[in-house]
């Protein structure tokens, strides 16, 4: 399965390879060869950066899940940040299930998404209205494109692991942890969006 919001730039690939390939047969010239192999591993690398497994989700209260795949690059004021790589898949999930209280989209520059300055950068904050309260879960673009793709809209229910939203490119994903919950992950541990358990409910809680 491929990524929504992910069709102009296959379509850009696909069809520059199709017309270099087309210009390589009609003309024969070995200039072109390896541009049509170049063409051709775009693409490739396009379907697989682009690519959208489906997972199985176990949906709960008492725990809170990644919101993307990457690595943990750093904990602070109860906010993990996440880097995501081109290796990983770029499609973000809700933590937790609610209600999308507020989208606040934010213009930026192109600074490397693993920086602390990149707070400089576009960006995109899903404001997740759950039973614990507000969880901010906020998209950040990286260096090499500033396109963030949301598949969610303001007042919309959210199921814990659903689909919210794309980053195309390098990129970053931050998400607030409540205070009814306890940070399951460390920095440095990779994760993956909607499977892995970066907080569970403490247990000295009572809801």
């Amino acid at each position: 399965m491929l990524a929504k919001g992910s069709e102009p730039w296959l379509f850009t690939a696909v069809s520059a390879t199709v017309m270099l390939e087309v210009l390589y047969v009609v003309t024969g010239s070995s200039f072109l060869r390896p541009a049509v192999f170049l063409g051709g591993m775009l693409t490739l690398f396009m379907l697989l950066f682009f690519r959208d497994p489906e997972r199985e989700v176990e949906i709960s209260d008492t725990y809170m899940i990644s919101p993307a795949d990457g690595t943990v690059i750093d904990i602070r004021d109860r906010k993990i940040c996440i880097f995501m790589f081109f290796q990983n898949v770029h499609v973000n999930r809700a933590p937790i299930s609610g209600s999308v209280r507020e989208i606040i989209y934010k213009k930026g520059g192109y600074l490397p998404a693993f920086c602390k300055d990149s707070e400089r950068n576009e960006r995109n904050e899903f404001i997740i209205h759950s039973k614990y309260g507000d969880v901010c879960v906020t998209q950040i673009a990286g260096t090499i494109a500033r396109r963030i793709v949301s598949y969610s809209r303001v007042n919309d229910l959210v199921d814990q692991g659903q689909r919210i939203g794309m980053i195309r490119f390098g990129s970053r994903v931050d998400v607030t942890i409540p205070d009814e919950f306890d940070i399951a992950v460390r920095k440095g541990e990779r994760v993956l969006a909607g499977k892995t358990v970066i907080a569970t409910i403490k247990n000295d809680t009572d809801f």
